[in-house]
């Protein structure tokens, strides 16, 4: 008799298989599952791009994605009006940012919390051997144009989703600065462009002092545009 029944029937078998050993692997790997919810805690996946990206049109889920993933914050009411109409507004009330609890998009938030758990940490540790307690922001929110200009596009800080970063502190007090330590050589330096290169995972443009001179003292980083395919200058 013709082995081809046995023979389809194996690869059928086959195919089951391997189909139930990979819904296992993505169980056991939600960051790479495009229907597991986006968690914060998890590592960064193939799918965690697509994930924030799903956020900035989606405040009420965004939310809670911040919730589950322990993240202290506050809604806020929507405010504003025209180009700088605010529908999606919250503050992170932990003790991370400097000036504190700046409003700011939830989308932002997500992407800032991502950096800080999955790139700035680990990189202090490896520089300095000690975490990250403060960040220190220029502004969040700010209803203008692309740099104070009367005309033209309007920046993304128009509707609080972006920030402006100038420096970290570190929990033993030592603090570095864009302005005054990108360009050196040492561990600050190195921190910093570690900082810059991690933040393009978590927010769709990112700004550096590498790109002109009016980003000299902080990185500018936003949710304008899909964290999947990001402009990090």
């Amino acid at each position: 008799m013709p082995a081809f029944p046995d023979r389809a029937l194996a690869l059928v078998l086959l195919l089951a298989a391997l189909l139930l050993a990979g819904r296992g692997w993505l169980a056991d790997h939600p960051q790479h599952n495009p229907y597991a919810p986006l968690d914060l805690s998890h590592p960064r996946g193939w799918a965690t791009a697509g994930k924030l990206d799903a956020l900035r049109g989606d405040p009420a889920a965004c939310q809670a994605v911040l919730a589950a993933s322990g993240v202290a914050f506050a809604p806020l009411e929507p405010a504003g009006e025209g180009e700088c109409r605010r529908d999606d507004r919250l503050r992170l009330t932990g003790p991370l940012l400097a000036p504190g609890a700046p409003e700011m998009t939830c989308a932002t938030a997500a992407g800032l919390l991502l950096w800080l758990r999955h790139d700035l940490q680990p990189a202090a540790q490896a520089r300095f051997d000690q975490e990250i307690a403060t960040i220190e922001q220029l502004g969040t929110y700010s209803c203008r144009r692309l740099y104070g200009a009367s005309e033209g596009a309007w920046s993304e800080h128009a509707t609080g989703n972006a920030i402006d970063v100038a420096g970290f502190v570190l929990a033993d007090g030592q603090r570095i600065s864009l302005l005054r330590d990108w360009d050196g050589d040492g561990a600050e330096a190195a921190f910093l462009r570690d900082a810059r290169d991690g933040a393009c995972d978590s927010f769709g443009t990112v700004l550096s002092p590498d790109y002109n001179a009016a980003h000299a003292d902080h990185f500018h980083l936003d949710q304008g545009r899909s964290p999947r395919f990001p402009v990090c200058r």
